[in-house]
């Protein structure tokens, strides 16, 4: 049984926005190499932001995709903060039927970032 995901990979025409994107939703850049940029997104995950084209081993990153970040109802209300604060458009809070929080915003390339205080409200 898999313990949860552990990579996810973006690809991206501008890899400095993408960066610039994810850090003020709080990742920080872990690892670099030609093409490629490696941020962390919890205790064992990282989001790759992917040059665009195949790689190595025939694999490329996503794009145009939907995943969530969970974060801390604090982080959570942080977010919405700086968001605001940057004029960056997006959608939420949304309240679940169970109480937990998420916000939605496009990233530079299009992708649909999910924030979701899931972990401290099912906890």
């Amino acid at each position: 049984m898999p313990n949860g995901i552990v990579e996810l990979a973006l690809e991206a025409s501008d890899l400095d926005s993408m960066v610039a994107f994810y850090q003020r939703l709080g990742l920080a850049v872990v690892g670099r190499e030609p093409g490629r940029i490696w941020m962390s997104a919890g205790p064992a995950a990282r989001l790759g932001i992917w040059s665009t084209g195949a790689k190595e081993h025939r694999d490329r990153g996503g794009m145009h995709v939907h995943f969530a970040l969970g974060v801390s109802t604090d982080a959570l209300d942080a977010a919405i903060r700086e968001l605001d604060e940057s004029g960056l458009d997006f959608k939420g809070p949304v309240t679940h039927d169970d109480g937990d929080r998420s916000i939605y915003v496009f990233d530079p390339e299009g992708n649909r970032v999910e924030l979701w205080d899931v972990d401290e409200v099912n906890d």
